[in-house]
């Protein structure tokens, strides 16, 4: 497959070669007061192929740019929304006892909804 690559880019840059070859004219622009510019025509379609190409390439750009930063915004919206958040847990506070001095206080963990112990 990038045997063909390769060849369609050679075989198009041929192609421009022997047209710009044949066709070295020079064309005559009629500019603002009185002013004539000689161009070479390969030249002149080059430069028209670039007035037409470049701001297409920058739109382009810019809107996949654009939808790269909504879907990796949407992508981290997705990771926080799956990532699993901790439950509370209620405590219930031990009722007040004499505990001899051996003895350590035990407080009583409940344990959250639908979990059974």
């Amino acid at each position: 497959m990038q045997f063909l690559k390769i060849l369609f880019w050679c075989l198009l840059a041929f192609i421009a070669a022997v047209f710009t070859i044949s066709n070295w004219n020079a064309v005559q622009i009629q500019l603002w007061g009185g002013l004539i510019a000689d161009v070479n025509l390969p030249l002149l379609l080059f430069v028209t192929f670039l007035i037409g190409f470049v701001p297409t390439m920058l739109y382009n750009h810019a809107i996949r740019w654009r939808l790269r930063q909504r879907l990796s915004t949407c992508e981290r919206e997705l990771v926080e929304l799956r990532t699993p958040r901790p439950e509370t847990v209620a405590v219930v506070p031990a009722e007040p006892s004499v505990t001899s001095p051996m003895t350590v206080p035990v407080t009583p963990v409940v344990a959250p909804a639908g979990i059974a112990s």
